[in-house]
């Protein structure tokens, strides 16, 4: 019942409140992105187009605002790596032998990439900014909180049935983005009760990856764990923290957990069935993609050609990067690595900053964007998630910051022109 009355609020009653205030309507639009509710609470929430609903008012309301600022400062180059990739699907569509299949993949990228213009037009205050990371990580940990109880109930829901039509890997790659991103919050945060509700949340996280059994996820986390460390401030009480979530965390994986991790690193004898074939699938994959360099063979292609490399005809490859490749061609996959390198490229400066040096904000979230990121792009290695909405959002985050970085500095810039020559100096002494 819960379910169900959260989700009609935010549907009905967010739509109306999104007419008035657009960015309200794509925070709830990225919540459900995320949740998805009638998967969530299968039981109780009927099939329906909610996320659609709160979608049009989103772009009613945001038109009759104006569509928003479009000075995109530092996240430009983020946003035209996006654009590319979006705009890329339609000549490899054109030349493909099944152009329905990338139309299809056209419209469900669009579905990703049109709030993500949006966003970055709205995203004009640090507390959007707050509230945009709080939405996302509080929409994963709600997700880890659910796939917990079932798992305390006796019944692994994410190992056995994944989540919206997503498999255990797939989720557990979702739950990698939020663990960088609840770290930071947690250590962030200036009340007690948010850092304890961040802590809680990532911890959730941690051991809905472990139980997933997922290799990819527990090797993206152990990853993403590292560049949070190495970025976080030094101080006793980030410490603190740090070792109490890795401290759980251990207490947590149990013997069946660290067997199958560690089978990631077996030699070629050692190695089970299960990762031999990913291998095997990234070899055919660099096949295609040195056979079709250009455009590739068309978008959400890969799995009707499978069969012609011996595997069973539907089979993904199990890697987001090299499919892409495959699929778009080389062109369509430096889009896409450039959409998320940028970003972690241009927060490093931010995130590795003496304390003091900028502001504490921006710092956190170029700390979690890049730890969630860089964990994200190590899982993708594992697993095919063309359509896995959160690191798109992330990188939102981090766009989003770098554009009110941009705007600090030439609002600095234009302080400083007006200064007197003598006081400039003092200044900048």
């Amino acid at each position: 019942m819960k379910g169900l009355i959260f989700t009609y609020l935010m549907a009905y009653g967010g739509s109306v409140v999104a007419l008035f205030n657009p960015f309200v309507g794509l925070l709830i639009y990225i919540c459900f992105a995320i949740i998805k509710p009638e998967f969530l609470w299968y039981w109780a929430v009927p099939p329906g187009n909610y996320s659609r609903i709160i979608a049009i008012a989103l772009l009613i309301g945001w038109a009759s605002h104006g569509f928003g600022r479009w000075q995109f400062g530092k996240g430009r180059m983020i946003l035209l790596m996006f654009v590319g990739f979006f705009v890329w699907i339609i000549p490899s569509t054109l030349a493909s032998a099944h152009p329905a299949m990338g139309w299809s993949f056209l419209e469900s990228s669009g579905k990703i990439f049109l709030p993500f213009l949006v966003g970055m037009t709205l995203l004009d205050s640090d507390a959007k900014l707050k509230q945009l990371a709080w939405v996302m990580m509080l929409s994963v940990g709600y997700i880890a909180f659910e796939m917990n109880l079932s798992y305390y109930s006796g019944f692994n829901r994410m190992q056995i049935m994944g989540f919206a039509r997503m498999d255990n890997n797939s989720v557990a790659i979702e739950m990698v983005c939020g663990v960088g991103l609840a770290l930071f919050l947690a250590l962030g945060a200036e009340k007690w009760w948010q850092k304890a509700l961040a802590l809680v949340a990532a911890l959730l996280m941690v051991h809905s990856i472990l139980f997933s059994f997922s290799r990819g996820g527990m090797l993206a986390l152990v990853i993403s764990g590292g560049v949070g460390f190495y970025l976080m401030p030094k101080q006793p009480k980030h410490y603190l923290v740090f070792a109490l979530i890795v401290l759980l965390g251990l207490r947590l994986a149990g013997s069946q957990v660290t067997d199958r991790f560690m089978l990631t690193f077996a030699d070629d004898k050692e190695r089970d069935s299960s990762a031999q074939s990913r291998i095997d699938l990234w070899g055919d994959c660099w096949e295609v993609m040195l056979h079709n360099p250009l455009l590739g063979i068309g978008p959400d292609h890969w799995p009707l050609i499978a069969h012609e490399f011996g595997w069973k005809k539907g089979k993904e490859a199990h890697t987001l990067w090299l499919q892409i490749g495959a699929e778009m061609g080389f062109i369509g996959l430096l889009f896409l690595i450039l959409f998320y390198g940028v970003c972690i490229r241009r927060l490093w400066p931010f995130a590795r900053s003496k304390i003091g040096d900028f502001d504490p904000w921006h710092q956190n979230v170029a700390r979690m964007v890049i730890a969630s990121l860089v964990g994200f792009a190590v899982a993708a290695q594992f697993v095919s998630l063309e359509r896995l909405e959160i690191p798109y959002y992330v990188t939102l985050l981090g766009a989003g910051a770098l554009r009110l970085l941009s705007e600090q500095d030439v609002s600095r810039d234009k302080i400083l022109g007006t200064m007197p020559t003598e006081e400039l100096n003092i200044f900048r002494k």
